[in-house]
């Protein structure tokens, strides 16, 4: 028995892993090539500049750009940026692709529906950055070959700085990546992907506050890192709502249920992180 609230597409069981892994990899695969395909040399500096003082505008205005304060208060506290550092760095991949393989492995039912949600608002990702090449708060105040050099920006760039597994100062990085690429912010939309996911799935409430405490602590970790503007993060929830109604609305035309909008909890015993005592997936 599929979990309340989940998609009940005919066929689940004949998911094939090696079929999964293309799709997803090379989905995955098109998006970053498309993504820096021209890397940041294809933005010029000062578009990317005008559109963080739009940004920056707006948050003003709201009377919410608190992200230069944010920083300031942690960034004394060096091994405390350091782990933000490391969970920005290496979370938004390692946790994602953790979440799809559990629901691939235990909720074979559920999977197609938000494999296609999750690879279609990556995607749609690609639109915004170019629609919107965006520099990150972590640029404007550098005076090198992608940076702004503005003189009364206090960001500092805490992979740089401080260190981390890898930073996008890195010659070969830099040379192939789009540093502009910051609006929608892609690590909210994963983390909110991954709460959706695993919430409704798991029986203890440590986990489900864990789940959705999830995309909180990412919206710190890019803010705090100077990686983005928490306006991106709000981006990100925009594109996993789009993917999340195009695999609905797919559903629809093919004639599968789709899921519900507000999922319910269930009832059925599963363990957190495992699976329904009633539901036969092993």
């Amino acid at each position: 028995m599929s979990p309340v609230g989940s998609p009940a597409e005919p066929g689940e069981a004949g998911l094939r892993a090696w079929v999964e892994i293309l799709l997803v990899g090379g989905v995955y695969f098109a998006y970053s090539m498309v993504r820096n395909w021209f890397g940041s040399a294809a933005v010029e500096p000062e578009v990317a500049a005008r559109n963080a003082d739009h940004i920056i505008a707006v948050e003003e205005a709201m009377g919410l750009y608190f992200e230069p304060s944010l920083q300031a208060t942690f960034i004394d506290m060096t091994g405390f940026v350091q782990f933000w550092n490391l969970f920005y760095s290496s979370l938004h991949f390692l946790v994602t692709f953790g979440v799809l393989i559990w629901l691939y492995a235990r909720f074979p039912d559920d999977f197609r529906f938000w494999r296609r949600a999750g690879l279609v608002a990556t995607a749609s990702a690609v639109a915004g950055f170019a629609a919107f090449p965006l520099m990150p708060p972590r640029l404007l105040g550098d005076c090198g070959e992608y940076g702004a050099c503005r003189a009364d920006v206090l960001y500092v760039d805490t992979m740089v700085e401080l260190g981390g597994i890898w930073s996008f100062e890195s010659s070969p990085l830099a040379s192939i990546s789009n540093q502009y690429a910051a609006m929608p912010s892609l690590h909210i939309a994963w983390a909110l992907w991954c709460a959706l996911v695993v919430a409704p799935r798991v029986r203890r409430t440590w986990a489900k506050l864990l789940a959705g405490a999830y995309p909180l602590l990412t919206l710190f970790a890019i803010v705090v890192t100077a990686n983005h503007y928490w306006i991106d993060g709000v981006g990100g929830v925009a594109i996993v709502a789009f993917g999340y109604g195009a695999s609905w609305l797919y559903s629809l035309v093919t004639n599968r249920t789709p899921v519900t909008a507000k999922p319910e909890r269930y009832d059925s015993g599963a363990d957190d992180f495992g699976t329904s005592v009633d539901s036969g997936v092993t």
